[in-house]
């Protein structure tokens, strides 16, 4: 992007470089050719540099165009700026972004997306390089460049060691849209053509680098407040655990974090293989850093503190030949054999140098307060040889006005900022700077990025829950204690069953003890039973007595599997929106993990993403576990991600998910309003099927099961059958609609010339009057007038033998279909059903196996009974005409935006039907 100039700034007259060695008392010291003239002016941590542009360049600070040659580029970050906005730069130094972490949180790194991002270290694009993102905030990163990130990733739940009641914004520099708007101005402060502007990742508003100050620090978490889980409400215990683990977030193979890419090597120059510590030299992870090859020691040591992203001075620094000693101020590293006494290298270069503090008689150390309220930041302590850790907590305390008593009881905490977050508790009688000194000889890096708190000691109870399935379903409690002693070797006086939800097979841990909580967790993951594979699960404890008044957190569901790459966008960008313990994958253990974190909350909606199978498996999750909810009739909506996707189509969420905004998506959930859905149970009293049906793959199919869209016998449940076997075979292809509807169109064009006689092999009653059925392939009933991907298999036209149907009249439509032809016919809409009947009470008595399904889900049936029937009687609500006239109104006052009109609806278990929502 720029060359570097050999003009200095500032000087003009050609004094000595700022980072040059000091002259000596003999004569002046010599100027290496590798010594520039840098610009310290501005901004926090920066090292500006002039140099020569030689592309089209854009500056980082107000996001304009630089004309001309000449620019100012940070040799750490790589910040470019023009020269007049130098005095301006607000943006810190990659080197200082471990001072302006208030809280250290890891973040969790997973693979990159497809959209054009910035790296957060380097300031570099993503495009052509390795990237990794943060599954939690909107941070994006090179490999090369994540060792060097620090955990400054959102703070989204209380872990018991440094809880906050009060939340400030947590601002994210740059990747923001090109139209984002500044709140303060007004202008606009995003771009993208370069890493500017600043985002809260709580509350989305955006902001210049140099206008977010003057903003309020308290965040109200903006305008999702009402439906996102506030970060003080959830409590758990993770210190054993990763946020991946925390975050229940599925482990993908990313790209390996090794050794950070060096800077660019140009002619004239050479590169010095660089370890930071102890640590780096046994994991053999070094930095390349390409100096001049004449250049002064002291020169070369600078450069390798930016290549490390410290911002030290190097005369507090040295460099050692690996196994040898250092070097001394004076030397020159020299490969020409220019002449020089005091040349250390004149033939080679050593392989490896290590980058080592110089010993202190004493040393500074900053002490963070832990408490939340102190008026300062943090405490300067001076530290001698002689500095015990108690004796730093009683100056510190005296300096913020506090006693020690034997009431107050003060720990001092070394928490790394670094990738992985450590934590360390010191003791009272170590010598703090001894520890100091220890670190920075295991690793400069980590010394640099390691707080030092002092906090007020708690007594506070471990407790962590883990959730545990793969079991045998329908045990009692006993029996699954049993299966834990006997398969993990639980410890009783340490683990406890808190809940059972026997027709998962999954029971809830409430462990005493880190180390066993941790060990329960990684052996139930290698651990089978009965051919099943267990899984587990950290499950957090939400606090709901401190919910804000009004609230009513939105527990999300995404299925990653649905709409190909779809599903994982939603459940990546769901999880930047929301807090992240409020979105479950439904690939690890299904919905009942994020029925039971949100049972005890009085008021909740839940948003299904995924096809119409999705949201059937949701409901019957929620049908066994509404009694065990404080909210049994919580809010549903669907962002549809299926094929068909008939019941998003009825409920007005559209024939499916085509990448709306997700913030957009949220909105229209917060502002829904209730209409009504009819649901029914479908009993299958089948016969006694024989070895030799079991052979030919007829199986018993589930006694009960729940309908919420329609269920097909015969041809429309045999196309759905062969679907079904066909995605069993070849899962990886079938990640797109139109390959799947590809997919039913090939197993219907081999069923055209089949003639089954299936009216035959069934009775009909509808409300106990036998109904005679025509020659007819297939029979279908339908409680939504959609089916087959948007189909009317009903028909528009009026006809005074039934009623008008709706999903909420409390009847059911049964239509026939002739054959393949037929439902081709009634897809293009050239014709519509036969009609049959309309009721409230169906039986069907089937005489040979005939293929079934409901809602997409096909089976072989057994000759016997089917029943169904309504699940009880419905609520009452909104009058039917007003609220078709308002959906009308709205669909066309959105569709001019460009935008789909939303709806969602309850489900009222006891009442037996859903109330559905729209907007």
């Amino acid at each position: 992007m720029a060359e570097n100039s050999r003009q200095k700034h500032g000087d003009g007259g050609g004094g000595g470089s700022p980072s040059s060695s000091p002259p000596s008392g003999r004569r002046k010291a010599q100027q290496s050719p590798g010594a520039r003239a840098r610009c310290r002016l501005a901004g926090p941590g920066h090292s500006f540099r002039r140099v020569t542009l030689t592309k089209p360049t854009f500056c980082h600070h107000c996001s304009d165009f630089i004309w001309g040659l000449v620019g100012f580029l940070c040799e750490v970050c790589n910040f470019m700026s023009h020269e007049k906005c130098l005095k301006l730069v607000k943006a810190a130094c990659s080197c200082m972004a471990p001072s302006l972490v208030r809280v250290p949180v890891a973040h969790c790194f997973g693979p990159s997306g497809h959209k054009k991002r910035f790296c957060c270290v380097c300031r570099k694009s993503l495009e052509g390089s390795p990237g990794l993102r943060c599954e939690v905030c909107e941070f994006h990163v090179h490999a090369d460049c994540a060792p060097f990130s620090c955990s400054g990733c959102r703070l989204c739940h209380q872990d018991g060691s440094l809880d906050y009641d009060i939340y400030q914004h947590h601002w994210r520099e740059g990747n923001l849209s090109s139209g984002a708007r500044c709140e303060v101005c007004r202008r606009t402060c995003g771009s993208s053509d370069v890493l500017v502007g600043v985002r809260c990742e709580w509350c989305g508003i955006t902001a210049h680098a140099s206008c977010y100050v003057v903003l309020p620090p308290d965040c109200s978490l903006g305008r999702l407040h009402n439906m996102i889980l506030h970060p003080s409400c959830v409590r758990i215990c993770s210190r054993n655990f990763s946020k991946l683990h925390c975050f229940r977030i599925s482990e993908s193979p990313q790209a390996e974090l090794g050794n950070p890419c060096p800077f660019p090597s140009f002619s004239g120059k050479q590169s010095l293989k660089v370890f930071d510590g102890d640590d780096a030299l046994k994991r053999n992870q070094y930095r390349l850093v390409s100096i001049p090859r004449i250049t002064k020691n002291e020169e070369v040591v600078d450069a390798t503190l930016r290549a490390f992203y410290i911002p030290e001075e190097p005369q507090d620094y040295e460099l050692q030949v690996y196994g040898q000693q250092a070097l001394v101020s004076d030397d020159i590293i020299n490969r020409n054999g220019t002449p020089d006494n005091k040349s250390v290298f004149k033939d080679c270069v050593p392989e490896a140098w290590v980058l080592r503090a110089k010993p202190k008689e004493t040393d500074v150390l900053k002490i963070y307060a832990g408490w939340l309220k102190v008026g300062v930041a943090y405490i300067s302590i001076t530290l001698s040889k002689s500095s015990t850790v108690d004796a730093v907590i009683q100056e510190v305390l005296t300096q913020l006005g506090k006693q020690v008593t034997t009431h107050l009881e003060v720990l001092l905490i070394a928490w790394s900022v670094l990738l992985p977050v450590q934590r360390q508790v010191l003791t009272g009688q170590e010598l703090l700077l001894d520890k100091v000194q220890q670190i920075r000889k295991t690793s400069l890096r980590q010394m640099n990025q390691t707080r030092f708190y002092i906090v007020e000691h708690r007594n506070s109870v471990v407790q962590v829950n883990l959730l545990l399935g793969g079991f045998p379903t329908q045990l009692i409690r006993e029996d699954y204690a049993d299966l834990l002693r006997e398969h993990l070797a639980t410890k009783s006086h340490l683990v406890a069953i808190t809940h059972v939800y026997s027709e998962q097979g999954v029971v809830v841990l409430q462990i005493t003890c880190f180390s066993e909580a941790e060990r329960i967790y990684m052996l139930a993951k290698d651990t089978t039973i009965n051919g099943k594979q267990l899984y587990s699960l950290v499950i957090p404890e939400i606090m709901h007595e401190k919910l804000p008044q009004g609230c009513c957190p939105l527990l999300v569901f995404v299925n990653p599997k649905s709409g190909g790459l779809k599903g994982r966008e939603i459940l990546y960008n769901f999880r930047k929106l929301l807090n992240p313990h409020q979105v479950f994958e439904l690939t690890s253990g299904g919905p009942l993990p994020g029925l039971h974190t949100f049972r005890d909350l009085p008021r909740f909606r839940i948003l299904v993403c995924g096809g119409d199978g999705t949201m059937g498996w949701v409901l019957g999750v929620l049908e066994e576990v509404r009694h065990r909810l404080a909210c049994p009739e919580p809010a549903i909506g669907i962002i549809p991600l299926g094929t068909g996707n008939d019941l998003s189509r009825v409920l007005r969420w559209g024939a499916g998910y085509s990448g709306e905004d997700p913030y957009g998506v949220l909105v229209a959930v917060d502002e829904a309003e209730e209409v009504q859905m009819d649901r029914w149970t479908i009993l299958l009293d089948a016969q006694e099927v024989s070895d030799e049906d079991k052979g030919n793959g007829i199986l018993e199919p589930p006694k009960i099961v729940q309908m919420n869209n329609y269920c097909g016998l015969g041809i429309d449940a045999e196309l759905s059958l062969d679907f079904h076997h066909a995605r069993e075979e070849e899962p990886g292809k079938f990640n797109s609609r139109l390959h799947n509807k590809g997919v039913y169109v090939k197993v219907g064009l081999q069923k055209l010339s089949h003639t089954r006689n299936f009216h035959k092999d069934i009775r009909l009653q509808v409300d106990k009057q036998d109904v005679e059925l025509p020659n007819i392939e297939g029979l279908i009933f339908l409680n939504i007038p959609s089916w087959g991907s948007g189909a009317d298999l009903w028909g528009s036209d009026s006809d005074s033998r039934f009623e008008k149907p709706s999903y909420d009249d409390g009847m059911l439509e049964v239509v026939g279909v002739n054959g393949v032809v037929h439902m081709g016919q009634v897809q293009s809409g050239l014709r519509s059903g036969i009609r049959i009947a309309q009721g409230t009470y169906i039986r069907i008595t089937v005489t040979k196996p005939i293929p079934v399904q409901v809602d997409g889900e096909p089976w072989i049936q057994a000759p016997g009974q089917i029943i169904i029937s309504a699940a009880g009687p419905k609520v009452s609500g909104d009058d039917v005409e007003r609220v078709h006239r308002l959906l009308l109104s709205h669909t066309r006052l959105i569709s001019r935006g460009g935008k789909k009109l939303t709806r969602f609806f309850i489900h009222s278990s006891s009442s037996g039907a859903y109330r559905c929502f729209h907007t």
